[in-house]
């Protein structure tokens, strides 16, 4: 597994958010099959008053020629290789030709050819914004080299070049574009593993020593996760699976949550070895008395993760296969490896399992006990609140999601992309896909014309961008057809069209003139067409209402009788991605509660227990949801997870305390009150022990750079906060109290038969394989 590890790579791959058969996905990849890629831009900006000074522009343009040398660096565009049409009336064709040359003589030259720039409407809002003093560079990457590890070298020559130039000049440059931001966030993902694993490690290191005060009692159950943490690694390359942003946390997440098996079995075994004295019998019934329980924790856990599954996204369904898979690998390797090592080991001294007398937590399990003995109505009381706050929270909770919600405003990427979104109206692609449903009906004036008119409604948005479609090289072609007067950039009338194509398909043919702007916005039967915007990140639900818009603006314009027309981009993907996550992530909740609640009546056989046992874990859930309502956390992808996870993690507390709760239940011969107590202080000190790892295991998510994950971490140390409560207060006063309505003869007769204490081993049988008598 090792060997396989070193196989694994980080993904390159935007996430697909949607599955392969959803309308939105179709409409995105048959747009990409058309026209190509539109998310491999990475863009550049500066503010400069004195841009168009010999020296400032020199230093542009000589940035623009180094960057233009870097390998995968396909095509710039910038004010300093801006391009011209030129008229050939001998040719009957328009020539492309560089406004600026590579040498500009004077000052007075660059003026002249400055004011030539400022007169062709074409660029304004796409290279430069007047009012401000801004430039953009704009640079398509390519898109192969973007899917693999090779970006990150090319994203950092990007910006190292721009770094050099901003010593030079004392010019701020600004960055952003989809694929920058990608590979700058899987640096950070790479960053975090790290960061979180050993975090996560050393923040086991500490607890389990002040808890045990034994080397063993570390030692072994951190050899224990970090094998576990191998075979993750491991499984993830046998599987084809890359580290992802959620996948990348696995490697904590199995630390954190493995930990907590070795608590409960280490606790057992001291237990037991007090009680008796017998190492090898205190580690044979570690296995027997909690090895069923231990079992159903962690399908329970697992089972959290797997209901992902069922969401179909591929980046859900990688991060729940890898993560319930290698939780059941992990409590295999506790069972088996922790009693095979502690076999091997000397038993206990009297330090090793003098926490099992810690007056701290005898005095906390005390004043639980006596609240559950004798303030119960005050509990349910406070539970009746606690739900109706929680349900009035609930219904301040929003939904929405933006493409950079993970990054933090403080963020110098987040604060670049609001300063585009300032500059030239944002930067995430939205596409209106166009098919005329005839060859060359694209070229027909009256669909000219209803382009144009769409184009003048979306300009009503201030969302919006301006847009880019096949009238903008047209009208620039009417501009240069009128020898670059400034007045004629507008769209040609029926007698100027004939002869304007007529020009601008000469030009597309001659190889000389350049690359046709023209087939950027055409597919080779001229059928189809493109209008292209970018737009600012506004957030699923601000989408939602702009998508419903646009739809009822576009079927204005085009009659959807006459006309098959497409919304849709990289704006639209993410948007319909999210809203299917959440409705999904719900789903694999409903299945998360169903699937345990079944493993629950499988293991207590009894509806009522398992009603009970479900009790204590859904209030946190309602708590932190109505916590999300108040603080106003939306309700998106990163943050639903939250409740599966936590789900999963806080109902072992509950199987625990319940499996011991039966097994007192047969000692003391069927006295409720003295077995929920003599429950309560076995497990109630496990149950504390596992509660400050998890919570501060998940608490190191706090730190993360990105939002979504921060969130997760808070939210889930919250929910087990709440959980743990629940379930040493609640769960114990409602058996107490309800003991007549709980604890029935199906309870007594469990399906799964858990093992009975009083059925006790001989000492005299027991030794190890290959001593003597006299060695005993």
């Amino acid at each position: 597994m090792a060997y396989q590890a070193t196989k694994v790579e980080m993904s390159y791959e935007a996430a697909q958010l949607l599955p392969k058969k959803d309308s939105a996905y179709v409409d995105y990849q048959k747009f990409r099959e058309i026209f190509g890629e539109e998310g491999n831009l990475i863009v550049v900006g500066v503010e400069d008053p004195d841009f168009f000074k010999l020296d400032h522009f020199e230093n542009w343009h000589k940035l623009v020629t180094e960057l233009d040398q870097i390998d995968g660096v396909e095509n710039l565009l910038s004010v300093s290789n801006a391009y011209n049409l030129n008229k050939n009336q001998e040719k009957r064709s328009f020539e492309i030709g560089e406004i600026f040359p590579e040498e500009i003589a004077s000052q007075q030259q660059l003026d002249s050819l400055a004011s030539v720039f400022h007169s062709l409407p074409f660029y304004r809002g796409l290279l430069y914004n007047q009012e401000s003093d801004f430039y953009l560079l704009a640079i398509s990457v390519n898109k192969d080299k973007m899917k693999s590890k090779q970006r990150e070298k090319l994203v950092m020559s990007i910006k190292k070049n721009c770094e050099s130039f901003s010593e030079e000049t004392g010019l701020d440059l600004h960055y952003s574009g989809l694929p920058y931001i990608r590979v700058i966030n899987s640096i950070k993902i790479k960053k975090e593993i790290y960061l979180f694993s050993a975090l996560a490690l050393l923040l086991c290191i500490i607890t389990l020593f002040l808890f045990f005060r034994s080397f063993k009692a570390v030692l072994f159950p951190i050899l224990i996760v970090i094998t576990g943490v191998i075979w993750a690694l491991g499984t993830m390359a046998l599987f084809g699976f890359k580290i992802t942003l959620l996948t990348g946390m696995i490697p904590s997440l199995l630390i954190v949550i493995g930990i907590p098996n070795s608590i409960y079995m280490l606790n057992k075994y001291h237990h037991e070895f007090r009680n008796h004295g017998n190492n090898i019998k205190a580690l044979q019934r570690v296995i027997i008395k909690i090895g069923n329980a231990t079992f159903l924790t962690n399908l329970t856990t697992a089972s959290g993760f797997a209901t992902f599954v069922i969401t179909n996204s591929e980046i859900l369904r990688q991060f729940g296969v890898i993560a319930a898979l290698n939780i059941l690998t992990l409590f295999v390797l506790s069972l088996l490896l922790i009693p095979i090592l502690f076999s091997f080991a000397k038993p206990p001294g009297q330090r090793h399992i003098k926490h099992l007398e810690s007056k701290l937590f005898k005095f906390i399990v005390i004043r639980l006990e006596t609240i559950s003995q004798k303030h119960r109505k005050l509990v349910y009381i406070s539970t009746i609140g606690v739900l109706l706050l929680g349900f009035y929270g609930i219904s301040l909770i929003k939904s929405s999601g933006y493409m950079v919600d993970d990054i933090p405003e403080s963020d110098i990427i987040y604060k670049d992309l609001k300063y585009f979104e300032k500059q030239i109206d944002g930067l995430m692609p939205l596409e209106i896909i166009i098919d005329t449903q005839r060859p060359n009906g694209v070229m027909n004036l009256s669909n000219f014309q209803r382009i144009e008119r769409l184009e003048e409604r979306l300009e009503n948005y201030d969302e919006l961008s301006s847009s880019m479609s096949l009238l903008n090289i047209l009208k620039f072609s009417k501009q240069a057809f009128y020898n670059g007067n400034e007045r004629y950039y507008s769209l040609p009338n029926n007698q100027e069209k004939n002869f304007i194509l007529a020009y601008a398909t000469k030009g597309e043919e001659d190889e000389a003139a350049g690359v046709s702007a023209l087939h950027s916005f055409l597919d080779s039967t001229k059928q189809v067409t493109r209008i292209s915007i970018r737009m600012h990140d506004v957030g699923t639900k601000r989408m939602e209402e702009l998508y419903t818009d646009f739809k009822q603006e576009v079927d204005s314009v085009f009659p959807p009788q006459k006309f098959d027309v497409t919304v849709t981009g990289s704006s639209i993907t993410f948007f319909k991605g999210t809203q299917y996550l959440v409705k999904n992530l719900f789903s694999s909740l409903t299945l998360a509660i169903l699937l345990i609640a079944t493993f629950m009546a499988v293991m207590f056989y009894s509806w009522r227990m398992v009603l009970m046992s479900l009790i204590p874990n859904i209030i946190p859930l309602i708590f932190t949801a109505a916590i999300m309502g108040f603080v106003d956390i939306p309700i998106k992808a990163s943050t639903i997870l939250v409740f599966s996870i936590a789900f999963g993690i806080s109902v072992d507390n509950t199987i625990h305390f319940l499996a011991k709760y039966r097994q007192e239940l047969t000692a003391t011969g069927w006295n409720i009150q003295e077995s929920v107590k003599l429950a309560l202080r076995e497990t109630g000190v496990s149950m504390i022990y596992t509660f400050v790892v998890l919570f501060f295991g998940f608490g190191v998510y706090s730190v993360s750079q990105f939002g979504g994950t921060a969130a997760l971490g808070v939210l889930v140390s919250l929910t087990l906060f709440v959980a743990i409560m629940s379930n040493l207060i609640l769960l114990p006063s409602l058996l107490a109290g309800l003991e007549k309505y709980t604890t029935t003869k199906s309870f007594h007769e469990p399906l799964l038969q858990i093992y009975d204490e009083e059925e006790d081993i001989e000492l005299d049988e027991l030794e190890i394989e290959g001593t003597n008598q006299d060695e005993k």
